[in-house]
């Protein structure tokens, strides 16, 4: 197959940062995405329905005046979140979700939960207003191997959530595992999960090729071969409880070439070109339009896309860097070959 013409995806989980910076890396999701779920986790972070919508309108005005690109917000939960923010999520279809970070797992998240129970409130009512929890998977006591954190997350905090939960629509964020895999396909349809392209096409191998790899650092960090491999049955699988969340998470060349590196890869330059090498790997791109085009839009309860978009079968060659405001960032495969190429998007 050498062109491929999908429905025009959408990214169901994205970090575009803000002012300067956003305005930067805005541009290169809404090349291939009609929508994207804008992650909260900004200093301070985005807790509150008013700040969700003044910060989409940041968005969208760095945006070209006619683009059609339409971000979707969503709420960041903290041990104080008042349960009122939820029911006001019924009058503005711009915000989606709620985030749950378990405090201090990744990028921003040191406002995230630091007890279940304190949010216990909130959790009923979003059941209630039937309002998405996603879930970034790891636990973070420091006693947990960092490669067995979303596995113990799994059996210790989601399976006793989803047990209390049972109507509580959830997102496992960024799987990286075949134990998260697992669950989820064997779970009821009240969950699902997205699947990065990076976890799809590397393992912890690429971390140390030639040294470390800063760049290649991200959180859900990358597992086993054996791991990424169930990652491609599971998004190659058509089950509609897998789809397309890219996770790309710009930081500045020196914040990542630091004695403390940021985690994150920005995958946003190539993010769908990089979906099709992973599903060309199993000989599936037959499958890539429903896990990156259909199946999202059907769980967040929002119409599927009517444009089109098509990609060749062309190798091309990664920027060495991309514009990150006044610095620069470096994005995955970076002055490296990628092998599609997006060449239109259909009105």
């Amino acid at each position: 197959m050498h062109c491929l013409t999908l429905t025009q995806p959408d990214d169901w989980h994205l970090h575009l940062r803000d002012g300067n910076l956003m305005a930067s890396v805005v541009p290169a999701t809404a090349r291939s995405f009609a929508r994207a779920l804008v992650m909260p986790n900004l200093k301070p972070p985005i807790t509150r329905v008013d700040q969700a919508l003044a910060y989409r309108s940041r968005i969208l005005a760095a945006l070209p005046a006619d683009t059609k690109f339409n971000p979707l917000m969503a709420l960041y939960l903290t041990d104080n979140m008042p349960i009122s923010e939820i029911a006001k999520l019924k009058n503005h279809s711009e915000v989606v979700a709620v985030k749950y970070y378990p405090a201090g797992a990744t990028t921003n998240s040191d406002a995230g939960v630091s007890d279940l129970r304190k949010v216990w409130a909130v959790l009923e009512a979003m059941q209630q207003h039937d309002v998405p929890l996603l879930i970034h998977g790891e636990v973070t006591a420091s006693s947990v191997d960092i490669f067995d954190r979303e596995a113990m997350f799994i059996e210790h905090v989601l399976d006793p959530l989803l047990n209390e939960f049972p109507a509580l629509r959830v997102v496992l964020e960024h799987i990286t595992t075949e134990q998260a895999a697992d669950y989820v396909a064997q779970s009821s349809a009240r969950l699902a999960a997205t699947i990065t392209a990076h976890h799809l096409l590397m393992n912890r191998n690429e971390l140390f090729v030639g040294g470390v790899r800063p760049h290649h650092y991200c959180l859900p960090i990358l597992k086993r071969e054996r791991h990424r491999q169930a990652l491609l049955d599971a998004a190659t699988s058509g089950s509609p409880k897998f789809f397309l969340g890219t996770d790309s998470a710009p930081h500045s060349q020196s914040s990542k070439e630091s004695a403390c590196g940021c985690a994150g890869m920005y995958t946003a330059p190539a993010a769908i070109e990089l979906y099709a090498e992973a599903f060309e790997q199993r000989h599936a791109l037959d499958k890539l339009e429903g896990f990156a085009s259909f199946y999202g839009a059907d769980f967040y309860g929002v119409p599927r896309n009517t444009h089109q978009i098509s990609l060749v079968k062309h190798t091309w060659q990664m920027p060495e860097h991309c514009e990150f405001g006044e610095h620069q960032l470096i994005p995955l495969r970076a002055g490296q070959a990628i092998h599609w190429q997006q060449v239109t998007t259909h009105v």
